[in-house]
């Protein structure tokens, strides 16, 4: 009798293991493979090559923001938090949709020398339509200062993004920002 209750017993024990420890993995699973971390991310230095389009993308995985420019740029830095317009630094928040912000800081400016303004746009301004996106709910124009341009990009919540430098198409290159749909599978 003691024999059985214990094998019962760790056949239970066994049972309960491999099920928890299936339920842990599959909970820790990345979503679409997504490992990228909502921490701030900064690369590249100031550029002359001023800013010409923002356009925004959905994927299956992640919406996504591309901000193109009339030449060769590495330079920003983003982050969740406040954004602050160029110049008056006053806050964005007002003007953005969403549960989080990130803060976008281009290290080039949106006018080029012979022709002013570069870009449609005003502070406060929608730079994108981003209605029935999963999850971008708006991209807003914050200015350009002495070479910075800042966009505050309201998002549904502070979920996991990444930032990339592309060549191309042509002299041109675009700072890409991808913010994934949700943290985990």
């Amino acid at each position: 009798m003691r024999i059985r209750r214990a094998l019962v017993a760790a056949v239970l024990l066994a049972a309960g293991l491999v099920a928890g420890g299936a339920t842990t993995a599959s909970a820790a699973a990345p979503y679409c493979g997504i490992t990228w971390g909502s921490g701030a991310k900064t690369a590249g230095t100031l550029s002359g090559a001023p800013l010409i389009e923002v356009r925004a993308g959905q994927q299956d995985c992640w919406d996504r923001v591309v901000f193109e420019f009339d030449g060769s740029v590495t330079g920003y830095s983003v982050a969740y938090g406040e954004t602050y317009t160029d110049g008056a630094g006053e806050p964005m928040s007002p003007y953005t949709a969403g549960g989080a912000l990130l803060s976008v800081s281009l290290r080039a400016p949106a006018y080029d020398g012979s022709h002013g303004a570069t870009v449609p746009y005003r502070v406060g301004d929608h730079a994108v339509n981003a209605f029935g996106y999963r999850t971008l709910r708006d991209v807003v124009f914050g200015g350009s200062f002495e070479g910075y341009t800042t966009f505050a990009v309201g998002v549904r919540a502070q979920l996991p993004f990444r930032v990339f430098v592309l060549a191309g198409p042509g002299t041109h290159s675009r700072i890409v920002l991808d913010v994934a749909h949700q943290w985990q599978a």
